[in-house]
């Protein structure tokens, strides 16, 4: 079982990893947009350019997300239940949020600089934060789905 769950977890993982960081981190805390480094948001015509990159962030998340759930119910055909409270999925799923993470953290943080998750002073330490969370993730599913039941 926890094979079977490892993709759908791990796509649910970086989809709901990217909902969080758009939802958290774009629009109640309002730290940056998804390309606030490149096109300030401070006009008006920045603040279009960035929310339709945040919606277009989003579109992927939630395709991630349906290719998780559908990645699920192809290899799952009945114990529905049992897969959706399955240590292993959601350990899986964690593992797939610390990705998220990671590769986000240093493709559009340190590599492209299109954002940073708090600009200004400390920026480096906010980024390196969201790398170290995206660590912790991965090392917390990892021994979650290990423990799952088989």
């Amino acid at each position: 079982m926890r094979r079977l769950l490892r993709t759908p977890g791990l796509l649910l993982g970086i989809g709901l990893g990217g909902f969080i960081d758009g939802i958290v981190l774009h629009q109640i805390l309002q730290w940056h947009h998804l390309v606030s480094s490149w096109r300030s948001p401070d006009t008006l015509d920045g603040l279009r350019m960035n929310t339709l990159w945040d919606g277009l962030f989003h579109v992927v998340a939630w395709l991630f997300v349906l290719a998780g759930i559908g990645t699920l119910y192809s290899r799952v055909a009945r114990d529905h239940r049992q897969a959706w409270t399955s240590g292993a999925l959601w350990g899986w799923a964690l593992v797939g949020w610390g990705l998220f993470n990671i590769v986000e953290g240093l493709i559009d943080h340190q590599i492209l600089g299109v954002h940073h998750v708090r600009p200004g002073p400390g920026q480096l330490w906010w980024d390196l934060g969201f790398l170290a969370l995206g660590a912790a993730l991965i090392g917390a599913g990892w021994a979650i789905q290990r423990r799952a039941a088989p």
